[in-house]
């Protein structure tokens, strides 16, 4: 198994939690972007309206199974 159908196996059994949460938008996989820069690693990206503190029980974690979150700041509008 590639490590990115690893990383969308582990997306996809968190995913329904992790849009249960208030203020998540979307999840999805992809590079881990730290000050906007790529960190070459392959990252759960959470996506949410707008960053602010929550309470613990709401807090993205900084790992899911060893893969890295990501939590982006992104509100998406169809078209």
């Amino acid at each position: 198994m590639s490590r990115y159908e690893e990383v969308r196996r582990i997306k996809e059994t968190v995913e329904a939690d992790l849009l249960r949460r208030p203020g998540v938008t979307g999840v999805d996989i992809g590079p881990k972007l730290v000050g906007g820069k790529e960190t070459g690693r392959l990252a759960i990206r959470i996506y949410v309206a707008k960053k602010k503190d929550v309470p613990d029980a709401e807090v993205i974690p900084k790992e899911i199974e060893g893969v890295p979150t990501d939590v982006i700041e992104r509100r998406f509008v169809l078209h």
